[in-house]
């Protein structure tokens, strides 16, 4: 695990500040081509997605509103609760402001992917069609790579759906099934195989029904996960309505003058707080990405850039709303540099050992043969410490009530403790940092004890993280679906799906930490082939940007929206007459 945790940290060095560019870069000029389009065009997306100019004959599997909740459904999750809090544990407050940014930029990206995909996207096989699950069209990048760019550019198209199908195994599963094992594991000691095998169950009951079943679970899910989530924040805001506005003066000081996080390398570590919270920012929207296009293309019409301007509405409602509140109550209620109570299983895959300090930032350290502790402090205090979460715990005790403080020897390889007297341990206690949603959970839970609703928020957290979880995985296993559906056929979609399971299960118990890492990995493979596509395409995209919007088409969609409306009053009044 440690080569592999060595190998993933050399790729993440490597790509993660081509991502940086490539994205932010792709999103400047994106907005500067299509004359800022996510401000001029913002309200029309939202038109669009009310219904008002749905046509139920037009070409598709689901509605623009079905649609854009299974894109949200992927991207208004465990990035909104579990990324915003590790981007600030590792590159503090500042670090919120760049997924601020990369939001803004990624609503003109992401209005461009589901334009394009919409325009490229094909039927599925007639003969095939009866197969529910497989759909009636397949689009994404991998079919706007190949259509638009040329039969050259196939093999690039093949590797973004190869790697995209990777992506959906890890980041928009593996992650998801992390998340919630690690938080019914830090609440209630449940064991993280448990877990994986109960949400891999939910979420294969319900992709297997295909897209139009998870269009409809998405469909529900979504609006009432967003809305508790969003109010038990705006209680816990309102109750520190006083250190809102310092907060986010924090924020934005931060992001130029960083003083990094609690696990980050340090004061005044620019890089790292702009890259985290960029990298956080698309894994929490996933503009650029490649994914939520795959989701668009299934919508009903026929009209591509009708899909784009609902789908530019995702970035700002997933981290302009979602991940600003989150970061809100994190900051506003102290909890991201807190330490609190903790039990320390020595087996548990989020323990580690690190050198450095508060002050100066931490940094991994391998294991030493063994550690010698008097009162529950390291006896040589140049030597490595026990960390939590990548940050040191100060002191070490034996008891949970931390009474009695720990003096002996700590055995990191055989993951025990002895003391003086003799007595073995497989666990001792101390306060340590929180991270990824348990983090997110200490806000909640610090936020709302004033009116003696603290441990609501504990568990508001936990059903949002479970039920976010659950319907990200299920959009993303359709993402996976159609990329090996690309790649090998209608075929190979039931095996993936069977692979997706697994995957999901195998998330669960692993760290926390290793997930995250292979995920931004995977991340940055899918985004950079497809913002280069978005940037060669922007013709085509400025072509039919300006063909739509000159046309209006959407009258003739609302005329049709109406009569089929008053077509169906008419039918209920018929009913009613006739009984």
């Amino acid at each position: 695990m440690e080569l592999l945790d060595q190998i993933i940290s050399a790729l993440n060095s490597y790509l993660t500040p081509v991502l940086v560019v490539a994205l932010l870069g792709t999103g400047v000029y994106l907005t500067l081509r299509l004359g800022f389009v996510q401000f001029r065009r913002f309200w029309h997306g939202i038109l669009v997605t009310s219904g008002r100019y749905d046509d139920p004959d037009e070409p598709g599997d689901v509605s623009h509103f079905e649609a854009l909740n299974t894109a949200l459904s992927a991207t208004v999750g465990i990035g909104n609760i579990a990324g915003v809090a590790l981007a600030i544990h590792i590159g503090g407050p500042g670090a919120v402001f760049w997924m601020w940014v990369t939001a803004l930029l990624g609503m003109a990206t992401k209005y461009s992917e589901v334009s394009l995909a919409q325009h490229y996207r094909v039927s599925v096989n007639p003969e095939v069609g009866k197969r529910v699950w497989a759909g009636t069209v397949a689009g994404g990048p991998m079919y706007y790579i190949e259509k638009g760019l040329g039969k050259r550019w196939k093999p690039i198209a093949m590797f973004f759906a190869f790697m995209l199908m990777l992506t959906s195994l890890m980041t928009g599963n593996a992650v998801q099934a992390n998340t919630v094992a690690t938080e019914l594991n830090n609440m209630f000691g449940i064991a993280t195989w448990i877990t994986g095998l109960l949400t891999a169950s939910i979420v294969g009951v319900v992709i297997i029904g295909g897209i139009k079943r998870i269009g409809r679970v998405t469909s529900l899910l979504v609006p009432v996960m967003a809305a508790i989530y969003i109010l038990a924040a705006l209680v816990v805001l309102g109750l520190h309505l006083g250190d809102v506005g310092s907060s986010f003066a924090r924020i934005v000081t931060e992001a130029f003058n960083p003083t990094a996080g609690v696990a980050g390398t340090g004061v005044g570590v620019f890089l790292t707080t702009m890259t985290y919270g960029v990298q956080r920012g698309l894994f929490s929207n996933e503009a650029g990405q490649g994914s939520a296009p795959i989701a668009h293309s299934a919508a009903k019409t026929d009209e591509p850039v009708s899909e784009g301007s609902v789908a530019l509405l995702e970035p700002f409602i997933d981290t302009i709303v979602v991940c600003t509140m989150t970061a809100l109550v994190i900051v506003v209620t102290g909890a991201y540099d807190a330490r609190v109570e903790t039990t320390l299983n020595l087996n548990n895959p989020n323990i580690g050992y690190v050198e450095g300090s508060d002050a100066e930032g931490y940094t991994s350290a391998p294991p030493p043969e063994a550690l010698d502790f008097r009162e529950g402090f390291p006896v040589d205090e140049s030597e490595v410490f026990l960390a939590y979460h990548d940050v040191a715990v100060p002191q070490l005790f034996t008891d949970a009530e931390q009474t009695e403080s720990f003096t002996g020897t700590l055995f990191p390889e055989a993951e025990a403790a002895e003391t003086d007297g003799g007595q073995r341990l497989e666990a001792l206690y101390g306060n340590a940092v929180r991270t990824s949603s348990p983090l997110t959970s200490l806000g909640f839970q610090r936020g709302l004890e004033p009116v003696g609703l603290g441990d609501f928020g504990r568990y508001m957290v936990l059903i949002s993280v479970f039920l976010f979880a659950i319907s990200t995985s299920i959009s993303w296993s359709y993402y996976g679906d159609r990329c090996a559906n690309y790649l090998f056929g209608i075929n190979a979609i039931v095996p993936y799906k069977a692979v997706f399971l697994i995957f999901h299960f195998i998330g669960a118990v692993l760290a926390v930490t290793t997930i995250w890492s292979i995920g931004d990995v995977a991340l940055s493979l899918v985004t950079i082939p497809n913002v280069l596509a978005l940037v060669l395409l922007s013709p085509v995209l400025a072509k039919i940007t300006k063909s739509y919007f000159n046309r209006a088409p959407w009258l003739e969609n609302e005329a049709v929206q109406k009569r089929v409306r008053e077509e169906k009053k008419g039918k209920k009044g018929g009913s009613a007459d006739a009984s």
